[in-house]
């Protein structure tokens, strides 16, 4: 009986497995090997413990690295819509959100998890936790591979280990060292959908607020990137899906970064100066100008980023006093520095080369036998659920393509 190995026990390696064994049959034998102590480990931390499992765009685009189109391929293959039935077929119900992301209907990443593993329970699927591969090598019957004093073969290999990012959580370099160990070529790695550390001091009095706003970030003057959603200032500058979504790349160069935010998208600046002046009515102090507006706190420092002294009231601010405010709570300029670490990210940019693969079947161009997926690849996606979904789809091609007689 063939034997099919898959390295990492993530949502590719799932994927690969479980279409390997249902493609294989009876032909082969499945053993997944994992470092943790249990599989999904990232799993259950996505998407704040929710697991943001696919995105309902998740084939139009929203791909990225040297060669975006590679993905294409296997997200036609298995699209969001195939990947829900996928799941409902293993006993998981979602919901989707208007912005088209999937959450499992229970609203736990532990439901995603739980379907999974309880799936992994087939004859012909053996999983060994707690193995972490020391030493990978090529031999003339398939592969071996090693760690401590255990020894497992192969005639297949899928290597599914993941990214860099979240190392807190498993990520790490294991994945690229043992495919650039067969030849392959990684390109730079750097931390993508992550925090981005401000030089603005007015951040860390903010820690904890949320508001909804849109972004523009700015380099050298110019426009970088831009979106629109919830925004979390942190201790070191700001958070959230909208900023996830733009920090791609973000002070990976020289020059100056800024990222301008507006808080209230829509509406005009000259609508906002016109009900900030109708306050000069009321008896509220400066400190309370933007109440019912924006969250208090935010409001106040829009108040003091304007130069306006907190003592007074809003009576007797003046029309340019109140332009200032208003043009603060529609661009307010933040200075950023970098990214996060790898630590903080939710994913990795950069990967290896996926030219040295064929996108019909995820197996290597330079060693037949060998297959890889998910994010230990050049693709990573935006946030909302891009990036499971091309663990989904990229890790059930190769999982197939490695358990056919013909391959």
């Amino acid at each position: 009986m063939q034997q099919i190995l898959i390295l990492g026990g993530g949502a590719a390696g799932l994927a690969a497995a479980l279409a390997a064994a249902q493609t294989a049959e009876g032909r082969a034998h499945i053993t997944m090997l994992d470092k943790n102590a249990k599989v999904g480990k990232k799993l259950l931390a996505t998407g704040n413990g929710r697991c943001n499992l696919s995105n309902l765009h998740g084939t139009s685009g929203g791909y990225h690295g040297e060669n975006p189109g590679f993905a294409d391929y296997a997200l036609g293959k298995f699209p969001p819509a195939a990947a829900l039935e996928w799941f409902r077929s293993l006993g998981l119900l979602t919901v989707a959100e208007n912005s088209g992301r999937v959450y499992p209907y229970s609203d736990q990443a532990n439901s995603v998890v739980d379907v999974l593993r309880f799936a992994l329970e087939k004859p012909n699927i053996t999983v060994k936790l707690g193995f972490e591969a020391e030493k990978v090598k090529k031999t003339a019957s398939g592969f071996r591979i090693v760690s401590g004093d255990e020894t497992v073969e192969c005639d297949r290999l899928i290597v599914a280990c993941g990214g860099l990012a979240g190392t807190k959580l498993g990520g790490s370099m294991s994945g690229y060292q043992i495919l650039r160990s067969f030849g392959h070529s990684c390109t730079r790695l750097r931390p993508a959908l992550v925090q981005l550390k401000s030089s603005w001091n007015a951040a860390a009095s903010l820690k904890g607020v949320r508001a909804n706003c849109h972004a523009v970030i700015l380099h050298d003057g110019k426009r970088f990137s831009e979106s629109t959603g919830e925004l979390q200032f942190t201790q070191y500058g700001l958070s959230g899906p909208v900023i996830f979504e733009v920090s791609r790349d973000v002070c990976q160069g020289g020059g100056e970064w800024l990222c301008r935010l507006d808080f209230l998208p829509d509406m005009a600046e000259d609508a906002l100066i016109s009900e900030l002046k109708r306050r000069r009515t009321t008896n509220l102090s400066v400190s309370e100008l933007f109440t019912g507006i924006l969250h208090n706190r935010l409001g106040r420092v829009l108040t003091q980023t304007a130069g306006i002294s907190a003592g007074g009231a809003v009576s007797d601010l003046s029309d340019e006093e109140l332009r200032q405010a208003a043009h603060g709570a529609k661009a307010l300029a933040v200075h950023l520095t970098e990214p996060m670490g790898m630590d903080s990210a939710q994913v990795t940019a950069g990967g290896i080369l996926t030219s040295e693969f064929d996108e019909t079947t995820m197996e290597s161009r330079l060693v037949p036998g060998l297959y890889a997926c998910g994010e230990v690849l050049d693709i990573d996606g935006d946030c909302g659920g891009y990036n499971l979904q091309w663990a989904w789809s990229s890790g059930r091609l190769a999982g197939q393509s490695a358990g056919r007689n013909d391959t």
